[in-house]
């Protein structure tokens, strides 16, 4: 729907709004309240916009930079716009989405892992580990492993909670994904407990990583 203006699309999602839906969200630090299969409905019938995904993300407005986090163009942003919209995300589902739907399919993904993994905002670099994580299952050559279990057993237990979790899965990860480093994976996760008492729900795989780990490889050897 080429013409669509950034206010008409702000009504659609004012529309959307739901006070339960908010409240649930705010639990998680997320200021909206948009039901996300309505929102994404709005972005398949707007295709792919790039100049109005990039107006919709200047407005601010978290519903909004969701909204174009669906309709942009991945490849089409530079390195330093995306390192500027990674400061501004503060909203936790919009930093995950952008890693996720834009960063890792950007040209510029691995400049900006290794950049963000060493700085000291810790949700940028809770990108960063994500952006490892990724690597960590799908390209590992050249990375060092080892080097990366040194890091977390010397900083993930006193890391804030959002580069915690990024860390723990990086972990969990290179215990999954890589035999070699499996026993030294679950004798970090074990020694430092991150997580261990983490409330899963029934039928869940814990987060806490050698359980995870152990699940996970179960899973793969049953296949």
């Amino acid at each position: 729907m080429a013409g669509t203006t950034v206010a008409e699309v702000l009504a659609e999602l004012a529309a959307l709004e739901d006070p339960k839906v908010r409240a649930v969200n705010e639990r998680h630090g997320d200021d909206h309240g948009a039901n996300l299969s309505k929102l994404r409905a709005i972005a398949k019938r707007l295709k792919i916009q790039h100049e109005l995904a990039r107006q919709l993300w200047q407005t601010g407005d978290t519903a909004a930079r969701l909204l174009a986090i669906l309709i942009c163009r991945p490849k089409a942003f530079e390195r330093n716009e995306l390192d500027v919209m990674m400061r501004e995300a503060r909203a936790p589902k919009v930093q995950d989405w952008l890693v996720n739907y834009v960063v890792k399919k950007n040209p510029h993904s691995e400049e900006l892992r290794l950049a963000w993994s060493a700085d000291p905002d810790p949700v940028v670099a809770a990108a960063g580990w994500a952006l490892t994580t990724e690597r960590v299952a799908k390209n590992p050559v050249g990375l060092d492993l080892p080097g990366l279990l040194d890091l977390i057993e010397a900083e993930m237990k006193d890391a804030p909670d959002r580069l915690q979790w990024a860390m723990n899965h990086c972990l969990a990860q290179i215990g999954i994904e890589h035999a070699e480093h499996r026993a030294r994976a679950l004798a970090i996760g074990e020694r430092l407990e991150v997580l261990k008492d983490y409330p899963t729900p029934p039928g869940c795989t814990s987060p806490f990583a050698p359980a995870w780990i152990t699940e996970m490889v179960r899973r793969q050897q049953d296949k």
